[in-house]
């Protein structure tokens, strides 16, 4: 005696299912979800110079005042940060010298600027710790990564120190000294 149970296939299966016969007892399991990969696709780009000529103490995750053809240029990659800085003025924090390269196809009724002010939105908890430091301690804002969060672009900031020279050099000696004892563990 077949017997249509679509009620059942619907709730077990977790898909719409509509006249489906069962003749005995069947369990049908939903498929599993995909996990989304971690990997630096996600990535825009990372300021490698900053490692080079700041000592980062601190990082936060700002979000970006996008325009839609600076949002089309960041996914084709056409973004470079490598002398960018933040400012805070009044309260809020802004990012100078991001150069954001057009696309070709960008709308001919706009004129875009590369090098526009672009405004950070974070939380005025972070915003005043952030104005504190850099007013009374000395440190200096620094973009260090541009990456995708959940479909929206997003900035890392470093709470940054100046190196000196010798801080510089001392750092590329320790590198270059930790890469040699690697080779001779390799090689023994």
């Amino acid at each position: 005696m077949q017997q249509i149970y679509p009620e059942l296939i619907k709730r077990l299966s977790g898909n719409t299912c509509y006249n489906r016969t069962i003749t005995r007892h069947v369990y049908i399991r939903p498929m599993a979800k995909q996990k989304k990969s971690s990997s630096s696709g996600n990535t825009i780009i990372l300021n490698k110079k900053a490692r080079h000529d700041f000592f980062i103490e601190e990082r936060y995750e700002a979000g970006l005042a996008l325009e839609g053809w600076e949002v089309k240029s960041l996914r084709a990659g056409q973004v470079q940060i490598r002398d960018s800085y933040i400012l805070l003025k009044e309260g809020e924090a802004f990012l100078f010298g991001a150069l954001i390269t057009p696309l070709p196809t960008a709308s001919t009724h706009i004129n875009p600027d590369q090098q526009r002010d672009r405004k950070l939105l974070m939380h005025r908890k972070e915003l005043s710790k952030l104005i504190g430091a850099v007013e009374r301690k000395g440190y200096t804002l620094i973009p260090t990564a541009m990456y995708w969060k959940q479909g929206r672009a997003k900035i890392e900031i470093g709470l940054a120190r100046g190196k000196k020279a010798y801080d510089k050099r001392a750092t590329e000696k320790e590198r270059d000294w930790n890469r040699e004892k690697q080779r001779l563990f390799k090689h023994s």
